[in-house]
């Protein structure tokens, strides 16, 4: 019979082995959710933070399967921030340098480089299933050899055409197959049956898609190559650029593209202020994963066609975007998953559809071609009408999203009329010179 001195002995003996118990619990705490879930075990909470850029088609669709990836992981919740690419990227850079970037982040290729040379974002080099993704695709998110980003979308740019403001004018809507001086030609004979205030083309010197974007790709067609070389020097032809320049001088001086203040003044997506879902104008360039921002507010009235070509084809394919991982996330393997589940989960890709591209997994492409819309399907057209001629993707040296915005800028201080033309080209190299880091 134990005496009470020896029951206290006993007690503080399980209270020890208790204790211990307890600890070697929660040294196993960082087991993967994967491993917790088939032990029967309950998965510790994880929240991340994801942020990206897009119409509120893909802010909706976003939302969803984050949902659905709670549904199924319900350990794993989700704080969402979005908006349009206006000021996404300033947003970004000052939460980066201030050690608070979101966990998942919506990466843009001419911004990878620097980021990944910052060591800003993880190695996602393992963890996620890309086998089922094209080769050359999965390397346009690769930095010194190490996947920093993982590709959502092909893409393309096009023209957005408003094919029944174009009809109701007895004017035949633009096909792919279209030169730059066809479209220089259709919008001048667009213009002579508009009234006041409304204008055929958008000013691609002024584009919010990005008047880089648009002057490299008719430089291509110029057959004067990217405007990064392949030893990461600048490569802006000086003719080429002049004549572009003066092409869009003379179209906004007979109001066949709007004034300056018109044009600076869009708001991308916004019904009210995007200058083509306002009526302002019939044409405007965007991206393919743009298209069902455009076809979805007014379905029926738009058409997506290739960027025309000049003496050889102009455009590209490209990855629409990606998801990188912040290399400051204490979740990395958790951020991990959630961007093998966008890219491989049929369930998910039904939801996303291509909000962000053509799916870039294939067996999701095979299961969800048949369901496709006509939006969804002018988007698969887009890419093959570009692919037999297209150039190679070439995402820019490091720094080239800060060359990007400030080649944006000084087109601006041009048409406003504050440089001339030689002066803006040569603020342009000096722009090259600051921003690039070679």
């Amino acid at each position: 019979m134990k005496t009470k001195s020896s029951w206290k002995k006993w007690g503080a003996t399980l209270a020890a082995l208790s204790m211990s118990m307890t600890l070697l619990t929660a040294c196993g705490s960082s087991s993967s959710t994967k491993e917790q879930a088939s032990a029967g075990g309950k998965s510790d909470a994880v929240k991340l933070r994801v942020v990206w850029w897009g119409a509120q088609t893909r802010h909706d669709a976003t939302k969803k399967v984050l949902e659905l990836y709670t549904k199924k992981h319900p350990n794993v919740t989700f704080v969402s921030e979005f908006s349009g690419w206006d000021g996404y990227w300033d947003k970004l850079a000052t939460q980066a340098a201030g050690k608070n970037a979101p966990d998942i982040i919506q990466m843009d290729a001419q911004y990878l480089q620097e980021y990944a040379g910052r060591n800003q974002l993880a190695d996602l080099s393992s963890g996620i299933e890309v086998s089922d993704l094209d080769k050359n695709l999965v390397n346009t998110g690769k930095y010194k050899n190490k996947l920093y980003a993982v590709p959502l979308g092909n893409n393309a740019t096009g023209l957005v055409v408003n094919k029944q403001a174009l009809e109701k004018l007895g004017i035949t809507p633009p096909k792919s197959d279209w030169t730059w001086d066809d479209l220089f030609q259709m919008a001048k004979e667009i213009q002579t049956k508009l009234p006041k205030g409304k204008y055929a083309l958008a000013d691609f010197s002024a584009s919010l898609l990005g008047s880089r974007t648009l002057y490299e790709e008719y430089q291509l067609g110029q057959g004067k190559g990217h405007l990064t070389s392949s030893n990461g020097k600048a490569n802006i032809d000086k003719e080429t650029w002049l004549k572009w320049n003066k092409i869009f001088s003379d179209l906004r001086k007979e109001g066949v593209v709007p004034p300056a203040e018109v044009s600076v003044s869009e708001k991308q997506y916004d019904p009210k202020q995007d200058l083509l879902l306002n009526g302002t104008v019939l044409i405007k360039a965007a991206f393919a994963a743009e298209y069902p921002s455009y076809e979805g507010v007014t379905p029926g009235a738009y058409d997506l066609v290739k960027v025309p070509d000049g003496k050889q084809a102009s455009g590209y394919l490209k990855p629409s975007m990606f998801w990188s991982v912040s290399s400051q996330s204490k979740n990395v393997e958790e951020a991990k998953k959630v961007i093998d589940f966008f890219i491989n989960d049929k369930e998910a890709g039904e939801i996303l559809g291509t909000t962000r591209g053509i799916p870039v997994s294939t067996k999701v492409l095979d299961e969800l071609t048949p369901k496709f819309s006509q939006a969804d399907l002018k988007q698969v057209d887009l890419i093959k009408a570009t692919a037999p001629g297209a150039n190679p993707f070439n995402g820019g040296p490091t720094g080239f999203g800060n060359f990007d915005k400030e080649f944006t800028n000084v087109e601006q201080e041009y048409i406003f009329g504050r440089e001339s033309a030689n002066q803006a080209y040569q603020d342009i190299l000096n722009k090259w010179d600051e921003t690039i880091k070679e």
